[in-house]
């Protein structure tokens, strides 16, 4: 089945210490809070902490470049199993705009990104 990009959110990522725009519907896809920030600063409208990784992979990946390719595969198979992915998948129909946030420091290696690349394989 094939869908029109005009129906679809797009979906964004960004960390969660960026500021919010009024057109985008802000997750946190994080499993714990983010550092030093209060709920009105990060501005999210849903914390869907189910969906992040598992402690352990999370724990085991600690953010190493070296272990990314790795975590991506196993996190990938996290989340076929994830029953809080039919809950994004809702979010993407409802909202225009869905922005992914994540408190992690380096934008180019972090689950965020996994998660974004899933959910848009998904369509």
């Amino acid at each position: 089945m094939s869908y029109s990009t005009n129906t679809m959110s797009a979906i964004k990522i960004k960390r969660v210490y960026e500021k919010a725009t009024k057109d985008e519907y802000r997750v946190l896809v994080d499993r714990l809070w983010p550092r030093g920030l209060t709920k009105e600063q990060a501005a999210i409208d849903l914390w869907l902490k189910e969906i992040a990784p598992s402690s352990e992979l999370r724990k085991w990946f600690g953010h190493d470049p070296k272990k990314f390719l790795e975590f991506r595969t196993r996190y990938v198979e996290e989340l076929a199993q994830n029953p809080a992915v039919a809950i994004l998948s809702n979010l993407l129909t409802k909202h225009k705009n869905v922005v992914l946030l994540y408190a992690a420091k380096s934008g180019d290696i972090n689950h965020a990104i996994v998660l974004k690349g899933f959910m848009e394989s998904r369509r």
